[in-house]
């Protein structure tokens, strides 16, 4: 398998989100450094990884484009779509709250993405437990209520 040059891109990105959370944590108490530090540097990791698997794959196989793979089936409109319901998602968080906007953004993507509803209602119930439990219960995180609710 060639490298692809698009994907010198995805590493830059990540790097760049390693030291943007990075930073972010430096601003943390003492106490509430762990989780984030660990988190910080598995994603470092897995990019140096990723990096490493990519230039020992330049080194077999040779570099390509790889432009045309990426934008191959590309379809502005549904990603127009997705992008509306994220920007609404992110207003809805602030106004009513971060586990219903959570499962209004998830069940309005999905449906508009044709996911049968037994996949979607498994997908939405398996993360909204999972993410308060690891969050709310485990860490203490605590979610934006909104300020309608």
């Amino acid at each position: 398998m060639k490298m692809k040059k698009t994907d010198i891109g995805v590493v830059v990105f990540m790097y760049a989100v390693c030291a943007y959370w990075y930073y972010g944590t430096t601003q943390l108490k003492e106490s509430s450094r762990t989780y984030p530090y660990f988190t910080v540097a598995l994603l470092f990791g897995l990019t140096t990884l990723y990096l490493l698997q990519m230039l020992v794959a330049a080194k077999k196989h040779g570099v390509t484009s790889g432009v045309s793979e990426v934008f191959k089936d590309f379809q502005p409109v549904q990603f127009f779509v997705c992008l509306v319901c994220v920007i609404v998602y992110v207003v809805l968080v602030s106004t009513v709250g971060f586990f219903v906007s959570t499962v209004v953004f998830m069940v309005a993507v999905m449906l508009y993405l044709k996911v049968p509803v037994l996949h979607m209602s498994i997908a939405v119930v398996v993360l909204t437990v999972l993410i308060y439990f690891a969050f709310v219960r485990f860490l203490g995180v605590k979610l934006p209520t909104g300020i309608l609710i």
